[in-house]
């Protein structure tokens, strides 16, 4: 199947979602101010850091990293960092920026301007993510087990939800934290109607589904804001979820 995520455009999207300054995403004083640094936001919202800190060898994967923000915001808290994300194009970028540190890119303003800009790392961290392409259904089944896993915008992009969903309690140790934020935005274009995890009560679903192997700590809304040019936006509100992974099971 096509992946609809191979494009200039999304990249372009995408690069401008994570990376940009503010009043770049956000160019007008009044709009929603709250949707700003989702990528930034889902990590230091919802990381318990204090679990971490007798951890010397601590490990993340960030699954659906897109092109990469939340998973250089994770070397924070993680020695090492995995991304990995369906799209070789976002992959490419991550890769680039873990690399040089920036990267140029061109942003819609309108019809068929642009302005170009430069997404740019900044991080105390020695350490640097290393990117990979994969499937989320289908991860592969040698990366081991991580103190974070963190999926952010992705459960209701993938073809069958469940099929990462039943990979999980195998990628989060015991005591370890799963990271989810999901707007539960289905559409059959992305995942086949009786794919769903539920429909308007996917939250308890979502729970149905993760509570034999993880106890839930902590909820909160995330809106976030993605642009399409000076004058169009999407604007969204993702369910922030923090999970402890268990042994009753």
């Amino acid at each position: 199947m096509e992946n609809s995520y191979e494009s200039n455009k999304l990249l372009s999207e995408y690069l401008l979602f994570h990376y940009g300054d503010d009043d770049e995403v956000m160019p007008w004083s009044d709009g929603p101010q709250n949707g700003l640094r989702f990528p930034v936001r889902t990590v230091q919202e919802l990381v318990d850091s204090n679990s971490l800190k007798s951890s010397n060898n601590s490990r993340a994967l960030d699954v659906g990293c897109s092109v990469g923000r939340s998973a250089f915001e994770l070397t924070a808290y993680c020695k090492e960092v995995q991304g990995c994300d369906l799209s070789q194009s976002f992959i490419d970028a991550a890769k680039s920026l873990a690399e040089r540190s920036e990267l140029p890119y061109k942003y819609l303003e309108e019809g068929d301007s642009y302005k170009s800009t430069k997404a740019k790392v900044t991080s105390s961290s020695i350490t640097s993510p290393t990117f990979f392409v994969a499937d989320a259904c289908s991860l592969p089944s040698n990366l081991g087990d991580f103190d974070i896993v963190h999926a952010a915008n992705l459960i209701c992009r993938l073809p069958d939800p469940s099929l990462f969903l039943n990979q999980l309690p195998n990628l989060v140790k015991s005591g370890g934290q799963l990271i989810l934020a999901t707007p539960f935005t289905w559409l059959e274009e992305y995942t086949p109607r009786d794919k769903w995890i539920g429909s308007g009560d996917s939250e308890s679903k979502l729970a149905q589904c993760l509570s034999p192997f993880f106890k839930l700590e902590q909820k909160v809304e995330l809106p976030f804001v993605i642009r399409e040019h000076r004058r169009k936006f999407q604007y969204s509100v993702s369910l922030g979820t923090r999970w402890r992974r268990t042994d009753d099971f």
